[in-house]
């Protein structure tokens, strides 16, 4: 999708919005959720790593940082993070917050919201004071789960709070991952419809922040959006763009 380009939602335009995918240690696989949510967007960008088995939290934020700004200034990005990538999130909006000088233009304002699935322990990779300094400063939804070996529920809740995020609890559901049998996960989905219904009231009223999202998971009244795809600019509403929105 080219700097042009325009996301419809419900008949209204939002200029250059983007699902940015930022995959954990390892990366995200073919069956694993991150990469089943791609195929829900047109043009989703993927934040790809020089090394998935290393836990450098500056180098993965910094890898954040150099793939936003291989687009236009102009687009608005809603955040898809998984486990490390979570941390990476959380220290990019962090550090941007302590004015922490950038080289190059700063990335931060164009974040719009976040989704934070499965968080890793900052205390598992001594990384607590890179990301417990502040609030992330954006509309965020932390899910997380009971048996999830790489974070404690308790400890889940506790950096929800620390980063002001709305949070959710799965239950029994691991790591969130393809072992706990998160490929296809319809439900993720409707949560990155609803953060990106967010971002259109807030910028077709031209208003600061929108209403808190929902942190139910309930499927009534909560299919998700009839009519989202993207379409470059000068193409009628109606008209689906190629690599348009999936069912």
């Amino acid at each position: 999708m080219s700097s042009t380009d325009h996301l419809i939602l419900n008949g209204h335009q939002t200029s250059n919005v983007r699902v940015l995918i930022i995959p954990g240690l390892h990366g995200s696989g073919p069956t694993h959720w991150q990469s089943w949510l791609e195929t829900q967007y047109s043009d989703p960008v993927r934040v790809n790593q020089l090394d998935w088995s290393t836990p450098d939290l500056d180098k993965w934020s910094d890898a954040i940082v150099h793939t936003i700004r291989k687009f236009s200034a102009d687009t608005t990005w809603i955040a898809v993070a998984h486990s490390f990538g979570c941390l990476a999130l959380a220290n990019l909006m962090q550090r941007e917050g302590l004015q922490k000088p950038f080289i190059g233009r700063s990335v931060v304002s164009q974040i719009a919201s976040a989704l934070l699935v499965a968080p890793a322990d900052p205390k598992k990779f001594n990384v607590e004071p890179q990301v417990g300094r502040q609030a992330l400063g954006i509309p965020s939804t932390l899910i997380a789960s009971e048996t999830d070996p790489w974070m404690s529920l308790e400890q889940a809740r506790h950096w929800s709070q620390q980063w002001e995020s709305q949070f959710v609890n799965l239950g029994n559901a691991g790591h969130i991952n393809v072992d706990s049998g998160h490929g296809p996960w319809p439900m993720v989905r409707v949560k990155v419809d609803q953060l990106i219904r967010q971002q259109q009231f807030k910028s077709r009223w031209g208003i600061s922040q929108a209403w808190p999202l929902d942190t139910s998971f309930s499927t009534a009244d909560r299919s998700p959006l009839p009519h989202t795809y993207f379409t470059p600019k000068g193409t009628h509403h109606g008209q689906s763009a190629s690599g348009g929105y999936r069912p």
